[in-house]
């Protein structure tokens, strides 16, 4: 048990430049293997607000200077995972200028009554709204641990 508070005191402690690149490469991983549909990039938003919120716990920061931090941090985490979704999937775009057999044949599920329509609500929920939700479960995540951390000291 001792090892394993070792080697996570060691990940709180790493410097700010580290840390980034180290989520910017767990998010590709992420990316990688959800095959392209971030759910997984989503999930990891937990586990994103738990290390942020933690790590800045331990420099006694206070509860305001905590919020802030996470807010700007979980913008960042959004943005990076939009870049990655806008790597993937934004060339696709130039599909809604070709016919639409060639969307149907492009293997994105028809949601929707035509296959155009499927591939813009596609497009909006993977490279919009996919990043919003990872934003979203990161302040959730970091408010949780907020909670348990700052919580237990008021009866």
């Amino acid at each position: 048990m001792k090892i394993i508070e070792s080697q996570i005191s060691k990940i709180h402690k790493l410097s700010s430049k580290r840390a980034f690149l180290l989520f910017v490469i767990l998010d590709i991983v992420c990316m990688g293997l959800g095959m392209g549909v971030p759910i997984i990039n989503i999930l990891f938003g937990f586990l994103v607000g738990w290390y942020l919120v933690k790590r800045l716990s331990l420099k006694k920061h206070e509860m305001k200077d905590i919020l802030h931090r996470l807010l700007i941090d979980s913008c960042i985490t959004a943005c990076v995972t939009f870049v990655g979704m806008m790597l993937i999937w934004g060339w696709s775009v130039t599909l809604l200028r070709d016919s639409d057999t060639e969307i149907v044949n492009f293997g994105t599920p028809l949601i929707l009554y035509s296959p155009r329509a499927s591939l813009i609500g596609w497009l909006i929920l993977m490279i919009v709204i996919s990043p919003v939700l990872q934003f979203l479960t990161t302040i959730f995540a970091g408010n949780l641990t907020l909670l348990s951390i700052y919580g237990r000291d008021k009866p």
